[in-house]
């Protein structure tokens, strides 16, 4: 619906795919060479050597999603059947999911309203029996990574860092994702690089980064064709199960291209959130949440509370208003099967109760802002979700 005149902006469609990648996907048609082992310099293996010096990492494995680099990643810290995960109970229902495809058990932790880990509760659930920490930086959000490091060192657990949103965001200027023993990417669609699916995992271990590489699928001797690590490959050899989540080249084609527009789509993302988040701060009724100090965000949408009193029905009615005005609003915890909400999680047997993410998820709300969008739309974007809030609340 229009808006003053102006048509609502298209928030959905992603940036073209960089010219760049048309003459690679090209000759990868032409010659039918798609799988990542069929030559020793494939696209997915240079994806890889590029992926790793752009974070800043030693090692990076390319695989089939995200979803498969945290379950690699669980599975490469070879831990025990039953092992214990502390992970946010803010995340997207893969995330859990992984852990359980390890055969491992999510203990599922309370997040804040500044869609952030609580603390105290992650301290209070961080005893003896737990084997390994995953964080989600959910939407782009980073929990205090200095407590969870200090906490997580002094036991000598491994953390596993989920960045599946938060590709270019920094901590005290050092890489989300190589804070932990191992950092995990997408490259699906609604994410900062673009493949339609896709993921990688990155460490500095050499041990977990051979069994990764031989877990996602190097059967056999294709794991020569990885530079380095000959010893731990030669070690691994027929140890480990074949799990089959490899990258293929077409993949990579799309991915490398996109390398080298992240700054600049960071720096878009940035300003057009931050800008966004300045006007829907001016109503009483909205409220964004600041990033923490050491925190330098990359964000791929834009996330804010319901402040005050708000019933249900309110709430439901600010996304229809927001919906009558061109704007796409989601309030987590009132959209039906949500896979953001924990209680959703069905599959993981008796659900705990967790009221401060609870509350939190029934009134925080997720709307999508591409780095791509330009001032005109975010103004409409803006403006519409204050006036929905205002023919809500009065």
């Amino acid at each position: 619906m229009p808006r003053d005149g102006q048509t609502a902006p298209n928030c959905y469609d992603a940036e073209p795919i960089p010219e760049a990648a048309r003459a690679e996907i090209d000759r990868l048609l032409s010659s039918g060479d798609l799988f990542r082992y069929t030559s020793e310099n494939a696209p997915v293996s240079q994806l890889e050597a590029e992926f790793a010096d752009f974070i800043g990492a030693r090692y990076a494995v390319a695989v089939a999603s995200c979803s498969a680099a945290l379950f690699l990643s669980l599975k490469a810290l070879d831990l025990p059947r039953g092992a214990r995960v502390l992970v946010p109970a803010f995340t997207f229902a893969a995330v859990p999911s992984a852990i359980v495809h390890a055969d491992c058990e999510p203990v599922l932790v309370e997040v804040a309203d500044n869609f952030r880990i609580d603390m105290t509760d992650f301290e209070a659930k961080f005893d003896d029996t737990i084997a390994a920490v995953m964080i989600s930086h959910m939407r782009g959000h980073t929990s205090d990574m200095d407590a969870i490091m200090a906490l997580a060192d002094a036991r000598g657990v491994s953390v596993i860092e989920d960045a599946a949103h938060s590709l270019g965001t920094l901590w005290n200027g050092r890489q989300i994702g190589t804070i932990g023993k191992i950092g995990c990417f997408s490259f699906q669609s609604y994410k900062l690089i673009n493949a339609g699916e896709g993921g990688i995992l990155i460490t500095d271990d050499p041990e977990l980064a051979a069994r990764a590489v031989i877990m996602s699928g190097a059967y056999e001797h294709n794991w020569k064709k990885h530079p380095g690590l000959q010893n731990s490959f030669h070690h691994w050899q027929n140890k480990l199960p074949l799990y089959n989540t490899r990258m293929q080249n077409l993949s990579a084609a799309v991915i490398r291209p996109q390398i080298a527009e992240v700054p600049r789509r960071v720096a878009d993302g940035r300003a057009n959130h931050d800008y966004v988040a300045e006007i829907l701060n001016t109503s009483p009724w909205l409220d964004v949440p600041p990033p923490l100090a050491p925190e330098t965000r990359a964000p791929d949408s834009l996330q804010f509370n319901l402040v005050g009193e708000w019933s249900d029905a309110e709430a439901l009615r600010l996304q229809d208003e927001a919906k009558a005005r061109g704007v796409g609003v989601q309030v987590f915890g009132l959209s039906k099967d949500n896979a953001r909400a924990y209680w959703n999680w069905q599959f993981l047997g008796d659900i705990p109760e967790l009221p401060k993410t609870r509350a939190m998820l029934m009134r925080a709300c997720d709307t999508r802002l591409p780095a791509r969008l330009k001032k005109p739309d975010l103004d409409f974007i803006a403006h519409a979700i204050v006036e929905a809030a205002t023919a809500v609340k009065g």
